[in-house]
């Protein structure tokens, strides 16, 4: 998507919190003079293509400043397969589901909103009426969808 936008001079994503690795798409920006991808959590090889290749020499030091995981020129780290450093940094980049911090947020969610309804229908006089008479409502309708049901269901069966 980033490479659809030809006419783009300017793209400043400093201090942003992203993370993942730099689009090899930020290369087809022909019309790209200035580039400010510094302090995120940028990891991975930086993209080489001609455009950022032109990017002024004094930015290109500072652009990518605070991404400790990326490599590759014009940063001064290698990008070498086995370096466990990169890997390391993309493996803890990546947030793991944690069941237990699910469920105790679920629960208490649960409680939290039966709470707010409990004290609605404590404190608020017209909604403890509503409630009550919506709640006798469908308890009539029920009963006499059963009623009806039981009645067809002895008249079809001869039960008495």
């Amino acid at each position: 998507m980033m490479g659809a936008m030809q006419s783009l001079e300017s793209l400043d994503l400093s201090q942003n919190k992203l993370s993942g690795e730099i689009p090899s798409s930020l290369t087809n920006l022909t019309s790209l003079s200035y580039l400010d991808l510094s302090y995120n959590s940028l990891s991975g090889r930086i993209p080489s293509g001609p455009q950022l290749d032109t990017l002024s020499a004094e930015n290109q030091s500072l652009m990518y400043i605070g991404n400790s995981g990326l490599c590759g020129p014009p940063v001064h780290k290698n990008c070498s397969g086995n370096d466990p450093s990169i890997h390391g940094d993309l493996e803890s980049s990546k947030q793991e589901f944690e069941p237990l911090t699910f469920y105790f947020g679920l629960v208490l969610g649960f409680v939290v909103g039966l709470w707010m309804v409990f004290c609605a229908l404590l404190f608020k006089k017209t909604w403890r009426i509503a409630y009550f008479w919506l709640f006798d409502e469908v308890y009539n309708r029920v009963y006499v969808f059963e009623v009806v049901k039981w009645a067809s269901f002895t008249k079809n069966t001869d039960i008495e």
